[in-house]
């Protein structure tokens, strides 16, 4: 999956990790210090709400985008590699599907209707595929196990499969974060105001962290190797 010859996967790898702890940092702040904090029972509802760009964000992307990079740093064998990208998703998608919920509660609970944005559909979507892509992997590659020659056939395209779900991931949470700071600024917040400014900036770090792990997953890991994922074995 080379397409930049000379291009080395770690370098990439380094600069998500950075990202992603920029990002995680910003979001919080965000959630905690400009929206007030982080509450499954409040009576303030706003507080529920506030779960879902936190664990979307730091527990669906981030932690995706560590298990999409697990292949590209660790020093490990194939096989251990392999058992902490399938751990970390699996930790993603409940992550996710509890921001998910956090949504839902926020809006059942505030007398919101559901389902009504592109936002809301394309994540609704994206964390569907993702739970397909997460059991499709786990039954080909991990537990029964296809035969080696099937998962020869089946890497390139659960690999490409992969990206185009964390592409979606990034897009939703683009959205999110336009859509939460219009209802923002439509309720009286100032548009160049410090919390304007941070949510334009959380969300320009998404896109740099999205780009950076999807240039990893598509450079070898090392310059001379055709492609950066092992070659399935024949045992």
């Amino acid at each position: 999956m080379a397409v930049f010859p000379g291009v080395k996967a770690a370098p990439l790898a380094y600069a998500a990790h950075v990202l992603a702890v920029l990002a995680a940092a910003a979001v919080l702040v965000w959630c905690i210090h400009f929206l007030g904090g982080l509450a499954f029972e409040a009576s303030n509802k706003s507080l529920i709400f506030n779960i879902h760009p936190v664990l979307m964000l730091i527990g669906f992307i981030i932690i995706g985008s560590e298990a999409i990079l697990s292949y590209k740093i660790l020093p490990w064998r194939h096989e251990v590699n392999k058992i902490i990208h399938l751990v970390l998703h699996a930790i993603a998608l409940v992550l996710g599907a509890v921001g998910v919920y956090a949504a839902f509660k926020f809006h059942n609970e505030s007398g919101i209707d559901n389902l009504y944005s592109l936002h809301s559909w394309i994540g609704i979507g994206t964390i569907s595929l993702y739970g397909i892509q997460w059991i499709f992997g786990f039954v080909t590659f991990f537990f029964p196990g296809s035969s080696p020659a099937l998962r020869r056939k089946s890497l390139p395209w659960h690999v490409l499969f992969g990206l185009f779900v964390y592409i979606l991931a990034i897009a939703t949470a683009e959205l999110g974060f336009l859509e939460k700071l219009t209802f923002l600024e439509n309720a009286g917040l100032y548009k160049y105001s410090p919390q304007a400014f941070l949510v334009n900036f959380t969300a320009l770090v998404v896109i740099f962290l999205g780009a950076s792990v999807v240039l990893s997953a598509i450079a070898p890991a090392n310059v001379d190797a055709p492609h950066g994922y092992t070659a399935v074995s024949e045992n």
